[in-house]
Protein backbone atom coordinates (compact mmCIF):
# COMPACT_ATOMS: atom_id res chain seq x y z
CA UNK A 1 0.00 0.00 0.00
CA UNK A 2 2.76 2.11 -1.01
CA UNK A 3 1.59 5.92 -1.09
CA UNK A 4 -1.09 5.28 0.59
CA UNK A 5 -2.10 7.42 3.99
CA UNK A 6 -1.80 5.43 7.66
CA UNK A 7 -5.82 6.55 8.05
CA UNK A 8 -6.67 5.03 4.78
CA UNK A 9 -4.53 1.89 5.41
CA UNK A 10 -6.46 1.94 8.43
CA UNK A 11 -10.12 2.40 6.99
CA UNK A 12 -9.04 -0.60 4.59
CA UNK A 13 -8.05 -2.60 6.75
CA UNK A 14 -10.88 -2.29 9.50
CA UNK A 15 -13.65 -2.83 6.58
CA UNK A 16 -11.75 -6.63 5.78
CA UNK A 17 -11.50 -7.06 9.63
CA UNK A 18 -12.62 -5.12 12.66
CA UNK A 19 -10.25 -6.54 15.09
CA UNK A 20 -7.08 -4.98 16.70
CA UNK A 21 -5.05 -7.22 17.97
CA UNK A 22 -3.51 -6.17 21.47
CA UNK A 23 -0.48 -8.09 22.54
CA UNK A 24 0.27 -7.58 25.99
CA UNK A 25 3.19 -8.89 27.22
CA UNK A 26 4.20 -10.35 24.06
CA UNK A 27 8.42 -10.93 23.78
CA UNK A 28 10.23 -10.24 20.75
CA UNK A 29 11.16 -14.16 20.77
CA UNK A 30 7.59 -15.10 19.77
CA UNK A 31 5.87 -11.58 18.11
CA UNK A 32 6.72 -12.96 14.66
CA UNK A 33 4.72 -15.80 14.62
CA UNK A 34 2.21 -14.91 16.65
CA UNK A 35 1.50 -12.01 14.22
CA UNK A 36 1.52 -14.90 11.38
CA UNK A 37 -1.18 -16.74 12.77
CA UNK A 38 -3.26 -13.75 13.51
CA UNK A 39 -2.56 -12.46 9.81
CA UNK A 40 -3.29 -15.37 8.24
CA UNK A 41 -7.01 -15.70 10.20
CA UNK A 42 -7.59 -12.28 8.79
CA UNK A 43 -6.29 -10.13 11.84
CA UNK A 44 -4.22 -7.18 10.39
CA UNK A 45 -3.76 -4.21 12.60
CA UNK A 46 -1.56 -5.34 15.45
CA UNK A 47 -0.69 -3.41 18.77
CA UNK A 48 1.92 -4.02 21.36
CA UNK A 49 1.27 -2.39 24.35
CA UNK A 50 4.58 -0.31 25.63
CA UNK A 51 4.52 -2.17 28.74
CA UNK A 52 4.96 -5.58 27.66
CA UNK A 53 8.79 -6.43 27.43
CA UNK A 54 11.47 -4.93 24.70
CA UNK A 55 8.24 -3.46 22.90
CA UNK A 56 10.08 -1.79 20.39
CA UNK A 57 12.08 -4.38 18.97
CA UNK A 58 8.47 -6.27 18.78
CA UNK A 59 7.09 -3.51 16.92
CA UNK A 60 10.86 -3.28 14.36
CA UNK A 61 10.38 -7.27 13.97
CA UNK A 62 6.36 -6.89 13.08
CA UNK A 63 6.94 -3.96 10.99
CA UNK A 64 10.01 -5.92 9.22
CA UNK A 65 8.42 -9.01 8.89
CA UNK A 66 5.12 -7.52 8.02
CA UNK A 67 4.54 -3.80 7.07
CA UNK A 68 3.51 -4.33 3.89
CA UNK A 69 0.02 -6.14 4.73
CA UNK A 70 -0.91 -5.44 7.67
CA UNK A 71 -0.83 -2.01 10.17
CA UNK A 72 1.62 -2.34 13.11
CA UNK A 73 1.99 -0.23 15.98
CA UNK A 74 1.95 0.94 19.96
CA UNK A 75 -0.17 0.33 22.63
CA UNK A 76 -0.49 2.66 26.14
CA UNK A 77 1.42 5.69 24.36
CA UNK A 78 1.21 8.00 26.94
CA UNK A 79 3.92 10.45 26.11
CA UNK A 80 4.92 12.66 23.12
CA UNK A 81 8.34 10.96 23.39
CA UNK A 82 7.13 7.28 22.72
CA UNK A 83 5.43 8.92 19.45
CA UNK A 84 8.56 9.36 17.86
CA UNK A 85 10.18 5.84 19.14
CA UNK A 86 7.35 4.30 18.05
CA UNK A 87 7.65 5.71 14.52
CA UNK A 88 11.47 5.19 14.49
CA UNK A 89 10.46 1.24 14.92
CA UNK A 90 8.31 1.26 12.28
CA UNK A 91 4.82 1.62 13.89
CA UNK A 92 2.08 3.97 11.92
CA UNK A 93 -0.51 3.00 15.09
CA UNK A 94 -0.80 5.03 18.39
CA UNK A 95 -3.26 3.79 20.70
CA UNK A 96 -3.61 5.31 24.59
CA UNK A 97 -6.12 4.38 27.64
CA UNK A 98 -6.16 8.42 27.43
CA UNK A 99 -6.66 11.64 25.97
CA UNK A 100 -3.35 13.72 25.48
CA UNK A 101 -4.26 16.21 23.33
CA UNK A 102 0.00 17.13 22.98
CA UNK A 103 0.46 12.95 22.27
CA UNK A 104 -2.80 13.08 19.67
CA UNK A 105 -1.41 16.08 17.56
CA UNK A 106 2.14 14.65 17.75
CA UNK A 107 1.17 10.97 15.88
CA UNK A 108 -1.27 13.07 13.24
CA UNK A 109 1.44 15.24 12.22
CA UNK A 110 4.04 12.07 11.99
CA UNK A 111 1.87 10.64 9.78
CA UNK A 112 0.53 8.03 12.11
CA UNK A 113 -3.36 6.49 13.02
CA UNK A 114 -4.15 7.85 16.50
CA UNK A 115 -6.39 5.53 18.67
CA UNK A 116 -6.73 7.55 22.18
CA UNK A 117 -9.22 6.24 24.79
CA UNK A 118 -11.96 7.73 25.86
CA UNK A 119 -14.99 7.08 28.60
CA UNK A 120 -17.39 10.06 28.08
CA UNK A 121 -18.90 12.35 25.15
CA UNK A 122 -16.73 15.21 26.41
CA UNK A 123 -13.20 13.28 25.90
CA UNK A 124 -14.88 12.18 22.42
CA UNK A 125 -15.07 15.53 21.74
CA UNK A 126 -11.58 16.42 22.48
CA UNK A 127 -10.16 13.78 21.08
CA UNK A 128 -11.43 14.42 17.81
CA UNK A 129 -11.17 17.98 18.25
CA UNK A 130 -6.81 17.28 18.48
CA UNK A 131 -7.54 15.11 15.31
CA UNK A 132 -7.85 11.86 16.64
CA UNK A 133 -8.63 9.08 13.63
CA UNK A 134 -10.75 7.32 15.68
CA UNK A 135 -11.75 6.28 19.30
CA UNK A 136 -11.17 3.62 21.87
CA UNK A 137 -14.03 3.32 24.24
CA UNK A 138 -12.34 2.03 27.37
CA UNK A 139 -13.32 0.33 29.51
CA UNK A 140 -16.05 -1.18 27.04
CA UNK A 141 -17.94 -3.23 29.29
CA UNK A 142 -17.83 -0.46 31.86
CA UNK A 143 -19.38 2.42 29.63
CA UNK A 144 -21.97 -0.07 28.43
CA UNK A 145 -24.01 -0.67 25.48
CA UNK A 146 -26.55 2.11 26.06
CA UNK A 147 -24.23 4.83 26.60
CA UNK A 148 -22.15 3.72 24.04
CA UNK A 149 -25.55 4.12 21.37
CA UNK A 150 -26.11 7.84 23.24
CA UNK A 151 -22.69 8.40 22.29
CA UNK A 152 -23.37 7.48 18.77
CA UNK A 153 -26.49 10.03 18.73
CA UNK A 154 -24.33 13.13 19.56
CA UNK A 155 -20.91 12.16 17.68
CA UNK A 156 -20.21 13.26 14.29
CA UNK A 157 -21.51 10.75 11.86
CA UNK A 158 -18.23 9.23 10.43
CA UNK A 159 -16.55 9.45 14.15
CA UNK A 160 -15.70 5.41 14.75
CA UNK A 161 -15.82 3.89 18.02
CA UNK A 162 -13.67 0.70 18.93
CA UNK A 163 -15.30 -1.09 22.02
CA UNK A 164 -11.70 -2.57 24.29
CA UNK A 165 -12.12 -3.93 27.19
CA UNK A 166 -13.92 -7.01 28.10
CA UNK A 167 -14.50 -7.85 24.45
CA UNK A 168 -15.41 -11.48 23.19
CA UNK A 169 -17.30 -13.60 20.81
CA UNK A 170 -20.54 -13.85 22.99
CA UNK A 171 -20.14 -9.45 23.53
CA UNK A 172 -19.42 -8.40 19.98
CA UNK A 173 -22.83 -8.71 18.68
CA UNK A 174 -24.48 -6.43 21.36
CA UNK A 175 -22.05 -3.75 20.41
CA UNK A 176 -22.28 -3.88 17.39
CA UNK A 177 -26.03 -3.38 17.74
CA UNK A 178 -24.83 -0.55 20.00
CA UNK A 179 -22.83 0.93 16.59
CA UNK A 180 -19.76 0.32 17.86
CA UNK A 181 -17.17 -0.30 13.98
CA UNK A 182 -14.45 -2.47 15.91
CA UNK A 183 -12.64 -4.19 18.91
CA UNK A 184 -9.35 -3.63 20.63
CA UNK A 185 -9.51 -7.39 21.90
CA UNK A 186 -6.40 -8.35 24.17
CA UNK A 187 -6.76 -11.03 26.78
CA UNK A 188 -9.40 -12.80 25.08
CA UNK A 189 -6.85 -13.15 22.13
CA UNK A 190 -3.09 -13.16 23.68
CA UNK A 191 -2.35 -13.50 26.46
CA UNK A 192 1.68 -14.15 28.07
CA UNK A 193 1.95 -18.48 27.90
CA UNK A 194 -0.02 -18.92 24.91
CA UNK A 195 1.58 -20.48 21.97
CA UNK A 196 0.76 -19.45 18.44
CA UNK A 197 -1.26 -22.07 17.69
CA UNK A 198 -3.25 -21.31 20.45
CA UNK A 199 -3.60 -17.97 19.23
CA UNK A 200 -4.88 -18.78 15.95
CA UNK A 201 -7.45 -20.70 17.92
CA UNK A 202 -9.00 -17.77 19.64
CA UNK A 203 -8.47 -15.37 16.76
CA UNK A 204 -10.39 -17.20 14.16
CA UNK A 205 -13.24 -17.46 16.59
CA UNK A 206 -13.74 -14.10 16.79
CA UNK A 207 -13.13 -13.21 13.51
CA UNK A 208 -15.82 -15.35 13.29
CA UNK A 209 -17.98 -13.98 15.38
CA UNK A 210 -17.29 -10.49 13.48
CA UNK A 211 -18.72 -12.36 10.15
CA UNK A 212 -22.04 -12.85 11.84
Amino acid sequence: MEGVSSAARFNALMSQCPIVAILRGIRPAEVVSVGDVLIRSGIRIIEVPLNSPEPLESIWRLATVFGDTAMIGAGTVLEVADVTHVAAAGGDLAVSPNVNVAVIREAVAAGMVSLPGVATPSEAFTALSAGAHALKAFPAEQIGCGALKAWKSVLPADARILAVGGVDAATIPALREAGVAGFGIGGTLYRPGLSAADVEVRARALVGACAI
